[in-house]
């Protein structure tokens, strides 16, 4: 195809409005700055006229003046995928950021864009063990399936995220593509140092578009991911853990694109395109060619409001949603998972067997029962209770305080070793809680273990 020569005739912000003489460059395709600057790429994303398009910039557009010659590519953008890409950081367009080596120049690359995948036909689903205590029990994750963690500022998302990728690679050997939306600087830096000194990595990929980037890059940069993960999953049918924090800046992102696109604004001023763009991202994570993508995506709820258009058009893509509570957090409940609030498809007898649903079911209504009775408690005292509930709320005390665990992640800042629970050590942990076993155990001896092993020392060590 031939390069199409075009100019610069406006700019306004992170848009750009360019001339061609010839034919125009098809939608989503990219523009360059003819003389090679780095900084110089756009998406086109709408004809204006017979000669002009408008583009959004994908990187800083400092000191982009008019007149500057563009070439237009005539095809999406295309980011590195491969090997090649694990253990480093870049950026939307794939250039590497993380100070290394240029990649090299065989380094095979994919369009951003792309389709969903045809059903694989394969009828079976397995759950995805994440060593996390009470999702394991109550909120199962589905291998090749899509899981969000919707919670407001400062409630756990992103340790819960990392130590998720930390479970992908430590257990399964398996690959971590982190895509970080519109995250703040500081956190991408720790982020690579903390995979640095945990050693994982070498089999994880990073894509990052900050919250000091264009709207487009931030847009974009799941898209990247996407690609990534299905290139490995398409090529060398291996299985994918993609992580995106957050996915809530994906649609701010859009939300900013499409009113510098001059577009009227919807419900609550998002986009109009809201659930379309949410939908072309997330049915591309699927399952293929006998190999996963399992997605695990950190959804900011603005304002703790869980009716958000963004909310609502993510939450309806998911297999399970988890809930953070914010006076879980405050009560040092971590991880701060509201097991009520939260849901999985994967709770089901027939994929988890009779007695983890029973278990999970029995645990639940202990849980909920407890909720029913805190505001009795708060005003009359545990004292005014009947002999039941008092012992419904000191066993389900106990079960929430066994529910928490220190991670790996955190072990820098707690002090205390990270723990990863077999499933088989949380069942029995919480049949010998509902069971009446730790009943006359203390609470302090069931906060922030592993397996209920650790509370039996505890307490003898404590006699």
């Amino acid at each position: 195809m031939s390069v199409a020569e075009g100019r610069i005739i406006a700019v306004r912000g992170p848009v750009i409005d360019a001339s061609f003489d010839g034919p125009l460059p098809p939608i989503y395709s990219i523009l360059t700055t003819s003389d090679g600057d780095p900084e110089g790429s756009f998406e086109v994303h709408g004809h204006l006229d017979a000669h002009r398009v408008r583009a959004i910039a994908l990187q800083s557009t400092l000191g982009l003046s008019r007149g500057r010659k563009l070439h237009a590519t005539g095809k999406p953008l295309e980011v590195p995928v491969g090997e090649a890409v694990l253990g480093r950081l870049m950026d939307v367009t794939g250039a590497m950021r993380d100070g290394g080596d240029p990649l090299p120049k065989e380094t095979p690359r994919r369009p951003i864009h792309g389709t969903p995948p045809r059903l694989s036909g394969s009828g079976a689903v397995t759950a995805f063990e994440t060593g996390i205590k009470v999702i394991d029990l109550m909120l199962p994750l589905a291998r090749g399936g899509k899981a969000a963690m919707f919670g407001g500022a400062g409630v756990g998302k992103t340790v819960l995220v990392m130590e998720l990728i930390n479970t992908m690679v430590e257990k399964y050997q398996g690959i971590a593509i982190f895509a970080g939306v519109g995250e703040r600087s500081r956190e991408g830096h720790e982020m690579l140092a903390d995979m640095t000194d945990s050693g994982v990595l070498a089999r994880t990929a990073l894509v990052y578009g900050q919250m000091n980037e264009p709207p487009g890059a931030r847009w974009r940069v799941p898209l990247t991911a996407v690609s990534i993960a299905e290139d490995f999953r398409d090529r060398d049918h291996r299985n994918v853990l993609l992580m995106m924090d957050n996915v809530f800046r994906f649609v701010q992102a859009g939300s900013e694109v499409s009113g510098l696109l001059g577009r009227l604004p919807s419900r609550v001023g998002y986009q109009p395109t809201l659930a379309s763009e949410v939908a072309e991202l997330e049915e591309r994570i699927a399952s293929a060619a006998g190999a996963s993508v399992t997605a695990i995506q950190a959804v900011y709820v603005p304002a703790d409001d869980f009716t958000d258009p963004a909310v609502t058009a993510i939450s309806g893509h998911m297999d399970s949603s988890i809930v953070l509570s914010r006076q879980l957090a405050s009560e040092g409940i971590y991880p701060a998972i509201d097991p009520l609030a939260s849901s999985s498809q994967l709770l089901d007898p027939e994929i988890v067997g009779a007695e983890h649903f029973q278990l999970a079911g029995e645990a639940r209504a202990l849980l909920a029962r407890f909720r029913e009775l805190q505001d009795i408690i708060a005003l009359l005292g545990v004292e005014e209770l009947g002999a039941s509930d008092r012992l419904a709320v000191r066993r389900a005390r106990k079960l929430q305080r066994f529910l928490t665990q220190p991670f790996v992640v955190t072990e820098a800042f707690t002090g205390q070793t990270g723990r990863s629970v077999p499933l088989a050590d949380t069942l029995e942990g919480c049949r010998a809680i509902l069971s009446g076993e730790a009943d006359e155990w203390s609470d302090q001896s069931l906060y922030m273990i592993g397996g209920i092993d650790e509370a039996r020392q505890r307490e003898e060590a404590a006699a």
